[in-house]
Order: C-alpha cells, then sequence, then structure tokens
C-alpha cells in the first residue's frame, strides 16, 4: 500500500471513528468525547457534571456514567485496531470499580486492544483522573463481536 493509500485510510478511519462517538445518543448526552487515539487504543473523557452525580451527599458520579465511559472507549480502541470499518458490538465488559471519582473532576479512560480474532476483540481499559493514572477509579476486560461485513456480488 503506497503512503498516500494508507494516509487517506488513517484519515477516514479517524473520520469514522470521531462519527462513532458523537453518533451515540448515549454518549453525547453524558459529554463523553474523545481525546486521543491510534492503532488500538483510545482514550476518551467524561466531563463531572452534576446531573451525573450518583450520590447527592457526597457528589461523586454514577458508577453507570462511568461504565458508559469505558463501553465506549473499549469500543473505539477496538474499532481503531481493524483493518478496515466493520460493525462491532459489546459482548461482555466486566468493571471492577477500585475508589471514588473525585467530585468536580472530569474522569478518562484509556482503553488497549490486545487481540482480535475473526470475530471476537479482546480490550481492557482503566478510568482515573488526568494526573493520578496510578490511582485508578475502576478497571474494565471487555469482549467484543466483530462482524464481518459481506461482500456483495457485482450484478
Amino acid at each position: 500500500m503506497s503512503d498516500d493509500e494508507d494516509a487517506k485510510k488513517r484519515r477516514l478511519r479517524d473520520r469514522i471513528i470521531q462519527a462513532f462517538s458523537a453518533a451515540v445518543p448515549h454518549n453525547r448526552a453524558l459529554g463523553i468525547s474523545m481525546v486521543e487515539w491510534g492503532d488500538g487504543f483510545a482514550k476518551h473523557r467524561l466531563p463531572y457534571d452534576e446531573k451525573l452525580i450518583g450520590n447527592p451527599e457526597t457528589g461523586v458520579l454514577h458508577g453507570g456514567a462511568i461504565t458508559a465511559l469505558l463501553d465506549a472507549c473499549c469500543g473505539t480502541a477496538v474499532f481503531n485496531s481493524l483493518p478496515e470499518p466493520q460493525p462491532i458490538a459489546t459482548l461482555d465488559l466486566r468493571i471492577d470499580y477500585l475508589g471514588p471519582a473525585t467530585p468536580g473532576r472530569d474522569v478518562f479512560a484509556r482503553a488497549d486492544c490486545y487481540k482480535v480474532t475473526r470475530h471476537v476483540a479482546f480490550v481492557r481499559a482503566t478510568a482515573f483522573h488526568e494526573g493520578d493514572e496510578a490511582a485508578p477509579i475502576a478497571s474494565a476486560s471487555g469482549t467484543f463481536m466483530v462482524t464481518q461485513q459481506k461482500t456483495r456480488a457485482a450484478p
């Protein structure tokens, strides 16, 4: 593949990934955005918002919002590890909550897709506060279904 073809594929993949994130109404409603992405990894941001508080007494974000952040980030990492854009779906996402998010601070997630087979992709992720990566809020491991698109025969 030539450098021009490779650059075109990267630009197309970047546009698709941005649309992937923006087109998911749930992610938009939560304010989840992509911060960084590359081959097989992604980093997303969930801005602190009072409407996402799970415990009004402490101001800590609801675990469901962090789950959505991790799922979106994992999906983007998987999507970005595929050689061609293909539909994917979460099969399993296991999350261990390690500590509460600090009230008033944005939460970030970093996901790495470490294995892709013909039908399943495997990913690991961590949720954290920027600068506090050594004290994660949650860790996740997941599997995603990779749907092989069938090519249509020319008429």
